[in-house]
């Protein structure tokens, strides 16, 4: 396991407590770890006063609060706890201008979600919470509350999001196969239409060689007709001549 890398969150020098890479040392102070490890090399801090009842419930809020980070080095287990050093007007300014360097130099989002800029606005907060609480661990833990409702719900939109992606992938993917059976039934569609359209045009033929015959049929009979009413009138000229033939010759009998 590598150090922890640089955090905007201040923490106090890191405190060797083991040199077995099984069980962990019971907790010790700064002085006693590196006077009682005589391979290592960090520089003791220098001895802070003791810190008196309100203190020292501030700071096991603070460390409850803000839980110191560990990480081996071979065999070696190393601590490193969050500073309990009050902050000046200065610090803040620094860690404000440390902020935006820190977010120049990772190339951070200005806009949209970035998980570089969340990671380093949460450093920064957390860095907040640990000034205050120094000062007054109710403000700080009422702190606390408002950063785990934070993540609480920036967890929610994650999970909200990954969920609509899930969702928008489904439907995609269900929406090309709903395109490739359309496509195929279109195409069963296109045929059919095609092969009705041939049908179509062969009982037009049809329709248009009866209706042909009809009309030469139709033209014979026409002929025939007219020919037998031509011959019906002939014959009944011819009697009707007759007719008046015989009637004259009667009359001048």
């Amino acid at each position: 396991m590598i150090p922890p890398a640089d955090s905007l969150l201040k923490y106090d020098n890191p405190v060797l407590v083991s040199k077995s890479s099984g069980l962990k040392s019971p907790k010790v102070s700064s002085t006693q770890a590196v006077n009682n490890s005589p391979d290592t090399t960090p520089v003791p801090p220098p001895p802070k006063p003791k810190p008196g009842p309100i203190e020292q419930q501030n700071e096991e809020i603070l460390n409850s609060i803000l839980p110191p980070r560990e990480w081996a080095e071979g065999t070696q287990l190393w601590v490193q706890k969050v500073s309990s050093a009050p902050c000046t007007r200065t610090e803040v300014v620094l860690l404000s201008e440390q902020l935006d360097t820190k977010l120049q130099q990772r190339q951070a989002r200005i806009t949209g979600i970035c998980p570089v800029r969340r990671e380093l606005y949460s450093q920064c907060f957390d860095e907040l919470i640990r000034q205050v609480t120094i000062n007054c661990a109710e403000r700080g833990l009422l702190l606390l509350r408002v950063r785990d409702e934070i993540q609480m719900t920036i967890a929610a939109y994650q999970t909200i999001y990954e969920s609509s992606v899930a969702f928008g992938i489904r439907k995609a993917l269900q929406s090309e196969h709903g395109k490739a059976d359309m496509e195929k039934k279109n195409a069963e569609l296109e045929n059919e239409k095609q092969d009705l359209i041939k049908q179509l045009n062969e009982q037009k033929a049809k329709c248009d060689a009866i209706e042909k015959r009809e009309a030469e049929r139709r033209q014979v009979e026409e002929k025939k007709h007219a020919e037998e009413t031509q011959g019906l009138k002939r014959t009944n000229q011819q009697l009707k001549t007759q007719l008046e033939g015989i009637i004259t010759s009667k009359k001048y009998h």
